[in-house]
């Protein structure tokens, strides 16, 4: 299958140089590198010029066209018509070296799949406990493995407020658990959403969808909204062989005060993708999981060292709560 690499960068040139060199280790190369950079400053195209790599393009965006939805609908536009899978990587991202091979192979085991994802190695420790284990309440388990639960999930159990669904599915009051609570297991799971950042697509979706502009900047949340979207009309998966590093680089990343705004607004708006119209139980624990979270950060900030980004982030979720009884977010 042919396919294309999108890597939506912004300030960030050694990450990506990084990424590139992982990149040119894969056992399977991408026919289409496509680097479509945000940056105001011209230190990547600079050492993306010293860095020559096969197949690669290089688009200096300007501000209309800066932010990673804009960004990546920028990339989609300009890939090859054929191309048959459209893959796309966060620039502070290491991959192993069948990471392609492995994506690619998914839509071979899967041929129906809309969209594959890669899998994230080196953020959680995991240990395998076999069948019929039974988890402690500080202890996530799910396919004969376990991790260890935060704090913020420990007590959403006590609360009964956990989510009702598999890890990578959304709940009708959302707030559920990401793919990164899918064990290493070596297998492909169903999912509904994906990481947009270690994410691939088969290219006729993108006839049909693009990345919502609502998300502007920094995103959050825009893979979620995409991928409730797509795995409306066919099925996503995540395979977990394809591994792949994150390092989540600080460069680039929004204040903790709006970051804190983006968690709460942005995090309304994919709710209501998932359920346009939700029941009173549905409502009550969406704002009741918001409020807690929200509390937790302001309880970090006697609990941890970095009071001053617990107490912006905290404020900035207080403030994109209230906004949302005077105005929603809308696309």
């Amino acid at each position: 299958m042919k396919f294309a690499l999108i890597i939506c960068t912004y300030m960030r040139p050694k990450p990506l140089l990084q990424l590139l060199q992982s990149v040119r280790e894969q056992s399977l190369y991408p026919y289409e590198i496509l680097i479509v950079d945000g940056s105001i400053n011209s230190e990547t195209q600079q050492i993306i010029a010293d860095n020559p790599f096969q197949n690669l393009k290089y688009y200096l965006v300007p501000n209309e066209h800066r932010g990673l939805t804009k960004q990546r609908n920028f990339g989609i536009s300009h890939v090859g018509n054929d191309m048959e899978v459209v893959c796309f990587l966060d620039d502070d991202t290491i991959l192993e070296k069948d990471y392609f091979e492995q994506l690619l192979n998914s839509y071979k085991l899967h041929p129906h799949a809309l969209g594959v994802g890669g899998y994230i190695c080196n953020e959680t420790k995991w240990e395998f406990v076999g069948l019929n284990y039974q988890p402690k309440i500080n202890e996530f388990y799910y396919d004969e493995w376990k991790r260890k639960d935060g704090s913020r999930f420990v007590l959403r159990k006590k609360l009964g407020l956990d989510s009702d669904c598999p890890p990578g599915f959304s709940s009708l009051f959302s707030h559920g658990r990401s793919v990164g609570f899918l064990p290493p297991s070596d297998k492909i799971y169903e999912v509904e959403q994906l990481m947009g950042g270690v994410s691939s697509f088969k290219k006729k979706v993108f006839d049909t969808f693009q990345f919502s502009t609502y998300f502007e900047g920094y995103g959050l949340y825009e893979d979620a909204d995409f991928c409730l979207r797509v795995a409306k009309t066919g099925k996503l998966y995540l395979n977990t062989k394809a591994k792949l590093h994150h390092y989540h680089e600080a460069s680039g990343r929004p204040n903790q005060y709006q970051y804190g705004k983006m968690v709460v607004r942005n995090g309304w708006y994919v709710w209501r993708v998932k359920n346009p119209s939700p029941n009173a139980a549905d409502f009550l624990k969406w704002h009741a999981i918001t409020l807690l979270l929200t509390l937790i950060r302001y309880s970090n900030v006697i609990t941890t060292n970095q009071k001053k980004e617990a107490l912006t982030e905290a404020l900035g979720r207080t403030i994109g709560w209230w906004s949302l009884f005077f105005s929603k977010p809308k696309e």
